[in-house]
């Protein structure tokens, strides 16, 4: 019961609700990329559905059945030529027909469609908060809140103030803290583990100063706050630049992914259930959810970017299974100069299927294991 009552207080109604219409939406898109590629290429599509699980409605349109379906997670679409076709005496054979039949730019179109929208998604969500909100500045600080009687009131620092500097040395755009790198603005609080005279180069309205400090980190144990609350600065920017300066964060963010994905398969291997920051499951996101919802929109909109490129990433992984695997075994068949046979088919797919649901449910219990 109290792992039932953490999991409950983590999570709030309009949390769950937020998080299932962003997943949703990033699913249906995702899947609805997938459909129109192959009714562009003449292909049939059986089914479309929304979420997963037992059928609660259905409706047949353009010759396919609309499905809202019971699990609001995820969602699927039944491409004619995609699974194996009854041979007539009771087994299965590769299909020859729709997707079986196209050629294999064909194949790799209708593949790459999901997970480039989500990609694009993601970039179009970008540009129009870099336009509304400016374009965080790596290395530059903004103080956002200062409590009411710390030592940073004490020191002068103000609301606004923007911190270009620490010890006579500029923030750099990136720095490690923890053993990660991290964006230069967030050194701020790695200085703050450090005993000893500091210095913070700071401008407000146009003006710089210097202010001077001693600091102490503990005292009788107690870990001491200089009493601020900080982000990136924000620089304005027009709608064109937003634009590119979105492709660069992604592709910035390209590595920092791979190796959270090289990370977590790392975790699978070895069984490893401990917290990773860089990784959540369907709890740990809906928790980060709920927490975005009580700040703006706009942090629900960062946790969406999010999710599309999560979404985008993970689906091109040259994993069985995935349209990345999909994407890889049509150019293994293009370069052999015929497709892979049905029973290797059907066997790498089964594998590559089992690994990514037991990756699944290793996710799952690690995310309800931290409230054990």
């Amino acid at each position: 019961m109290n792992v039932l009552q953490g999991i409950a207080a983590a999570l709030t109604p309009l949390g769950l609700l937020w998080t299932v219409l962003i997943i949703g939406v990033a699913t249906f898109l995702h899947e609805l990329a997938h459909y129109a590629l192959a009714r562009r290429q003449g292909v049939a599509v059986h089914s479309f559905s929304v979420g997963m699980g037992p059928v609660l409605l259905r409706r047949q349109w353009r010759g396919t059945e609309w499905r809202l379906s019971l699990l609001p997670i995820g969602g699927y679409v039944e491409i004619d030529g995609m699974a194996p076709e009854e041979d007539g005496q009771g087994g299965y054979r590769q299909p020859t027909r729709g997707f079986a039949a196209l050629p294999a730019w064909g194949k790799v179109a209708i593949l790459l469609a999901g997970p480039l929208t989500n990609l694009l998604l993601a970039i179009a969500l970008m540009t129009v908060t870099f336009t509304a909100q400016g374009v965080p500045a790596p290395d530059r600080a903004r103080i956002e809140e200062v409590v009411a009687g710390s030592t940073a009131q004490t020191l002068g620092l103000r609301t606004g103030d923007v911190i270009t500097a620490i010890d006579g040395q500029d923030i750099p755009d990136t720095t490690r803290v923890g053993g990660r790198e991290v964006a230069g603005w967030e050194g701020v609080r790695d200085v703050l583990t450090r005993p000893g005279p500091h210095t913070f180069t700071v401008v407000s309205g146009g003006q710089t100063r210097h202010v001077r400090f001693d600091w102490t980190p503990t005292v009788n144990g107690e870990r001491q706050l200089l009493g601020i609350r900080y982000g990136p600065d924000v620089q304005a920017t027009t709608a064109p630049a937003a634009f590119v300066r979105a492709w660069q964060v992604t592709g910035e963010a390209v590595p920092q992914v791979l190796r959270s994905f090289g990370e977590l398969f790392a975790r699978f291997l070895t069984l490893n259930l401990s917290r990773d920051e860089n990784v959540s499951g369907p709890i740990g996101t809906a928790e980060i959810v709920s927490r975005a919802a009580t700040v703006s929109p706009w942090a629900l909109v960062q946790v969406a970017i999010l999710l599309n490129l999560s979404l985008a990433f993970f689906n091109l992984l040259p994993i069985p299974g995935l349209d990345g695997g999909r994407i890889l075994l049509v150019l293994v068949g293009s370069l052999r100069g015929r497709p892979l046979t049905f029973s290797q088919e059907q066997a790498i797919n089964l594998a590559g299927f089992a690994f990514v649901m037991m990756l699944m449910l290793f996710v799952v219990v690690r995310d309800v294991s931290r409230f054990f």
